[in-house]
Formats: C-alpha cells, structure tokens, sequence
C-alpha cells in the first residue's frame, strides 16, 4: 500500500536506501535531521509503499511552489517489476498536482542502467538541452555512492 511518508519511517526508508545499487546517499542532507527538514517543508508529496508491515519502495518528492523534484526514488530489488514503482509515481505526481504544481523534474545519474530504463519507459522525457551545475555550501557534507 501507497502511503505518505512521515519521519518515523526514516530508518526504515534510510536502510533501503543502502540497498540501492547507483545510489548516492549525503551525510548531512539524508540524515534524520535533513530529512525532519525536508519533509517539514514538504509534508504532503513523499510516498512510501509498504507491504506487511516492511517498506519497500519509496520517493523522496518536493517542490518549491513552481516546480516538483524527486529525489531517491526506489524499490527493493526483490519486489520490481511489479508495478509499485509506477504506483509511487504516480501517487506522488498527484501530491504535486493537489498543490498546484504543474511540472516535475529528477536527477539520475549517467550510469544508473535501472532508473535511467525506468524513467524511459515512463515516458519521461530527457533534457540534452540543459547543463546540471553543482555548489558544495558545507565542505562536510560527504556522498557515498
């Protein structure tokens, strides 16, 4: 079952998210307290999919009032190919759609074969036409791959 997600499913959501090959994960950014922030400020458009009681699929979904962005979108690799990825996508579009935005984008990196697949064949469309930059503000926040 599709539901929101609330911080007392961070550790849960936390330990899938080491499950996931191609995924980055920030020191500061992804902790107990950047995700209380972040879902503070969000706290309607991130999803999680639990099943008996496990979760085992999960987006991290905000915006900014013009546009949405997902983050950390994922499903355990022994329940894909179910349609539960589709189902988050979905749930969370609709999140967004409830608050008034009409546009959603995501990062996925070069070399992540199975989200890149999963996003093509959502019919997601990919941007060659802009350039991603990025601006480290605190040294200390690290990224394990």
């Amino acid at each position: 079952m599709i539901r929101k997600m609330t911080i007392d499913d961070y550790d849960n959501v936390y330990k899938l998210w080491t499950t996931i090959e191609g995924f980055a994960i920030r020191s500061l950014d992804d902790s107990r307290e950047g995700i209380k922030r972040f879902l503070e400020r969000n706290p309607n458009t991130s999803v999680v999919y639990e099943e008996e009681h496990e979760i085992i699929g999960a987006i991290l979904c905000g915006h900014d009032g013009r546009q949405g962005c997902f983050y950390h979108v994922c499903v355990h690799n022994g329940h894909r190919n179910r349609g539960i990825g589709h189902e988050m996508v979905g749930a969370a579009v609709n999140a967004l759609k409830e608050e008034g935005i009409n546009k959603v984008n995501l990062v996925a990196f070069t070399q992540n074969e199975v989200g890149n697949t999963f996003w093509n064949e959502l019919g997601w469309k990919f941007r060659s036409d802009l350039n991603n930059y990025d601006y480290t503000i605190r040294e200390d926040q690290i990224t394990v791959i």
